[in-house]
């Protein structure tokens, strides 16, 4: 999910962690620095509240990697 800036709020400190291991990531952007940013449906306590809007890289995707009806699709980053 991509959200603008203005809509996201955070609290407490943040800060940038690179995993040589798992790289699994809560949010995308940097906090003061970008503009927008995306938040991982996966780091969320009950991801099922959200639904999703767009599909982005669809590009490559496998056959069996199913898009919902109705969202906007993007072969790479909306443009």
């Amino acid at each position: 999910m991509v959200f603008a800036g203005s809509a996201v709020r955070f609290s407490g400190a943040t800060r940038e962690f690179a995993c040589p291991v798992c790289g699994g990531l809560v949010f995308g952007g940097r906090v003061g620095r970008d503009d927008s940013f995306t938040i991982y449906a996966g780091s969320l306590d009950d991801p099922s509240l959200f639904r999703p809007q767009v599909a982005i890289f669809t590009r490559g995707r496998p056959e069996w990697a199913v898009i919902p009806a109705g969202l906007k699709v993007y072969a790479g980053l909306p443009g």
